[in-house]
């Protein structure tokens, strides 16, 4: 076995620990959660409480000035567990870093210290019901009106949309300019004329709160502005590598869970007489889905060592990210298939995670956007348009 060399002794003591709260705060509540389509703000509050929250965040604005390795460890503990509901790192590790390297340092101070203690709830909206990869269609707008911007337009698939206490919107600014550029606010949820539409039901990751929003006049500061007007779209890039090795760390860790629940169960279950483990047909598969996990664990750790130098780009995050969500779209649909009818029923958590995993193809940037970043980096570009 390959050893993991990214963790230190500390990061190993904070992994126990994190290991406990999930086993004792999050396994138990799980399926009440997924029930009821959200996770209830006491949950939020334990983990903010644990120091799960925020880990990336510098100390100086009220995170826990761990580090992002932090971050990751609690990424694959709830993976390990097959716990796609607590949206924790949508809110830490995808929306904090917007208000650290753009905003503020009033919107700093307001907000992250609020957001590392689970008392404030962040999200980030970007897709809207006519597209989500294509950034620079977006037709929510933002016009300037003096010292402050007024906000309009509708937004779709916002994970904690109906809890959310601030969100990270994208709109067009400068729409009297030929060519309107893409800016970023933070958006507070009280604010008159934002509205949360529905709780939108979902295949899987049934317990994170996905909503429609709409925003009709929307009266907003300049002061929340992230970052330079008409800038947002290279802001956006400019957090997208670490958004894309989110998703891959989730997703290795859930194959690599899949795969460990799977080889309990053909080991113990009998078929015409034999263990299921005992088919060849079972070792064979199992032996390939081993060893695609190994060869993107040591990628996805790799990436990893990168992003803590701050030399992750954005095609080696588009590998990563491509490569290891379709990984685990094949791990759980074989896996699946080794436990027979019951890995159609919901009470075990391979088809859980068979029906979680299909978000992971399509979040963060779709498969099929992931291959055209990483074919503009080695196909030369047409020189004679």
């Amino acid at each position: 076995m390959i050893p993991r060399t990214l963790f230190s002794e500390e990061h190993e003591m904070f992994r126990s620990s994190v290991r406990r709260f999930v086993e004792r705060e999050v396994v138990p509540y799980h399926a009440a959660w997924e029930e009821a389509g959200q996770v209830p703000r006491e949950a939020w509050l334990k983990a903010g409480e644990a120091g799960l929250l925020c880990c990336n965040v510098p100390a100086e604005w009220g995170g826990v000035g761990a580090g992002f390795l932090f971050s990751a460890i609690v990424i694959e503990e709830l993976a390990r567990v097959g716990a796609s509901a607590p949206s924790w790192s949508l809110h830490s590790d995808i929306v904090a870093p917007y208000l650290v390297d753009f905003g503020s340092d009033e919107l700093r101070r307001r907000w992250l210290p609020a957001m590392t203690r689970g008392e404030a709830i962040a999200a980030v909206a970007m897709t809207e019901p006519s597209g989500g990869s294509d950034l620079r269609s977006i037709r929510t707008r933002a016009m300037r009106k003096g010292d402050r911007f007024v906000l309009n337009g509708q937004k779709v698939f916002i994970t904690n949309g109906i809890s959310a206490d601030l969100v990270v919107v994208a709109c067009k600014t400068g729409m009297e300019e030929k060519a309107p550029g893409i800016s970023l606010f933070l958006v507070e949820a009280d604010r008159p004329g934002f509205r949360r539409g529905r709780k939108l039901q979902k295949i899987g990751c049934k317990g994170q709160d996905t909503a429609e929003l709409f925003l009709e006049d929307v009266d907003v500061p300049d002061t929340n502005l992230l970052g330079i007007e008409g800038r947002g779209f290279d802001h956006l890039v400019t957090e997208l590598a670490q958004e894309r090795l989110v998703q891959a760390v989730r997703s290795i860790a859930a194959a690599e869970a899949v795969l460990g629940w799977t080889v309990d169960y053909v080991t113990d279950r009998q078929a015409f007489g034999r263990r299921l483990s005992d088919f060849q047909n079972t070792q064979f598969k199992i032996a390939d889905i081993k060893a695609e996990c190994v060869a993107s664990r040591v990628f996805v750790d790799r990436c990893l060592e990168l992003h803590l130098a701050g030399l992750l780009d954005a095609t080696d995050a588009a590998i990563a990210k491509l490569t290891t969500t379709e990984l685990l779209g094949r791990v759980t649909d074989q896996c699946l298939q080794f436990f027979g009818g019951w890995g159609y029923m919901t009470e075990f958590p391979v088809a859980r995670a068979f029906v979680d995993a299909r978000m992971a193809r399509i979040a963060a940037g779709t498969s099929e956007i992931m291959r055209q970043i990483i074919a503009r980096s080695i196909i030369p570009r047409d020189r004679t348009r």
